[in-house]
């Protein structure tokens, strides 16, 4: 059942997916484990993953590696993919990351590890620029030597990884656009959330909208007596919209834009987009096109939500 609302609620208690789950049995989630050199980007690595909705966790010792993923395998649990960062600043705890990943191999348990590295003079200009100890340094070392120990320390990890990056020449925002590249290519669509957000131009425009498309152009259905009272969700109001040769050339030409913008925002690192579909009121033309461009986006593979923003505005002044 689609959620209406005055307009003063935050958006995301407006919004409802377009399709509900259905149950699943408890299944291993899709489990990333992030390290390397301290200085090469680690932390940049698990901000995108959890832009792209993975559960995140940074500085896990390993050993709880396996609790994390009891853990969403509990009844209830909606965590379908995890990132974790496990590295020498865990110190002794993680001497044993190499054990944990024997036991996720023999339990069954699928994943991927990401390794990130860099030159020493590039690891050791970052360390200065932010004035950080490396965590590896005791009283007296020099950052040269924190770095040479960590190389040896993480050499049988090293070999261990599927994913090999090398920051050294990387920018922050290049770095994100690497991993997405590489762990979801071809799955691109299901890791950009999209709200579509109907509303009235009377009534103000969203503010947090990305895309804004006025279909006021369209014949109104509020002049039919006949439908005025009725919304967009209504089948005597669908039709009148959809049926218009308007209408059709519209959406043909619409679904095409969006077919270009989508993949085109998430390789730039959008992870959540809104679309907002404006008439009038809010209760007709805009209604019936924020749902067939929701249903469009859906069929894409893209996560979708609905919102109707003034749905029962025009009602509730007159």
């Amino acid at each position: 059942m689609t959620r209406v609302s005055s307009g003063s609620e935050p958006l995301a208690e407006e919004c409802r997916t377009l399709e509900e789950p259905p149950a699943e049995e408890p299944r291993n989630p899709e489990l990333v484990i992030i390290t390397g050199m301290s200085g090469a980007g680690r932390s940049q690595a698990i901000h995108t993953f959890e832009d792209l909705g993975y559960f995140c966790i940074d500085n896990l010792p390993p050993t709880f590696i396996g609790q994390i993923i009891d853990l969403t395998r509990l009844p209830g649990s909606r965590i379908r993919r995890i990132a974790v960062v496990c590295d020498v600043r865990a110190k002794e705890f993680f001497e044993q990351l190499s054990g944990e990943l024997y036991r996720l191999e023999e339990s069954g348990i699928p994943f991927h590890m990401l390794f990130l590295e860099a030159d020493d003079e590039v690891l050791v200009r970052r360390f200065k620029e932010t004035r950080r100890r490396h965590p590896l340094c005791e009283e007296g070392d020099s950052i040269v030597d924190g770095i040479r120990w960590e190389r040896q320390a993480l050499a049988s990890i090293r070999l261990r990884a599927d994913l090999i990056i090398d920051t050294s020449k990387l920018k922050p925002a290049e770095l994100s656009s690497a991993i997405r590249e590489r762990f979801f290519t071809g799955g691109l669509a299901k890791v950009l959330a999209v709200t579509v957000v109907s509303f009235g131009f009377k009534y103000g425009l969203p503010t947090d909208a990305d895309i804004v498309m006025d279909v006021r152009f369209l014949p109104n259905p509020y002049y039919d007596k006949d439908l005025r009272e009725h919304t967009g969700l209504d089948e005597p109001v669908k039709r009148f919209v959809l049926e218009r040769k308007e209408t059709v050339k519209f959406l043909e030409k619409w679904f095409a834009l969006l077919e270009t913008l989508a993949p085109s925002y998430l390789a730039e690192g959008k992870t959540h987009l809104i679309l907002a579909l404006g008439c009038t009121g809010g209760m007709h033309r805009s209604i019936v096109l924020a749902e067939e461009t929701a249903r469009f986006l859906s069929g894409q593979g893209f996560r979708v939500a609905v919102s109707h923003r003034d749905i029962t505005r025009d009602r509730e002044d007159r």
